[in-house]
């Protein structure tokens, strides 16, 4: 877990420095199908403003492994993401969650830490591509023979008709 102890940032004079590899088994990424190679390193500043809230910048980085969405070969995708999360004591949210500014978070003060690793888990969620291709002018596979058609070409005719539209082909012609 990957959690910021409000004491040491009181200690700090409001001014902590966190940089941490996490493992792509950590329970951070369970349930989720965000396979990275590596993991994820982390790395944040975090500052207590005179407001009293917590902002938390950094960046993350890592690679993620993906199948071209055209011809399904493996393809490593960067991960690499600056982020900005800020942080307010929970009853000082108010109660009223669609009042609430989504974009502050909330912590309960008493138990003297913040969790940040559901935070971050959402931000690659949001920023990690939903696909991926290995090149932009992939041919992807013979919808016929699946024959990959970046190593080699098949003899499949392209030409055949899918039954489906015969309907809307004799309509066109009226």
């Amino acid at each position: 877990m990957l959690t910021l102890d409000l004491a040491r940032l009181a200690r700090e004079n409001g001014r902590i420095h966190i940089r941490r590899r996490l493992g792509a088994e950590e329970e951070l990424f369970e349930g989720v199908d965000l396979p990275l190679e590596d993991g994820l390193t982390v790395d944040l500043h975090v500052t207590r403003l005179e407001s009293g809230e917590i902002m938390v910048r950094g960046r993350y980085a890592g690679v993620l492994a993906r199948r071209c969405r055209r011809c399904l070969e493996p393809v490593d995708v960067p991960l690499d993401e600056e982020m900005a999360l800020l942080f307010a004591p929970q009853d000082e949210l108010g109660g009223d969650e669609e009042e609430r500014d989504e974009e502050i978070r909330g912590y309960n003060a008493a138990s003297g830490e913040i969790d940040l690793a559901a935070a971050i888990r959402e931000e690659v969620i949001l920023s990690a591509p939903l696909y991926a291709v290995c090149e932009e002018d992939c041919r992807g596979l013979c919808p016929q023979c699946g024959t990959n058609l970046n190593e080699s070409s098949c003899d499949c005719t392209r030409s055949e008709r899918d039954p489906r539209w015969d309907a809307l082909r004799q309509l066109q012609t009226e």
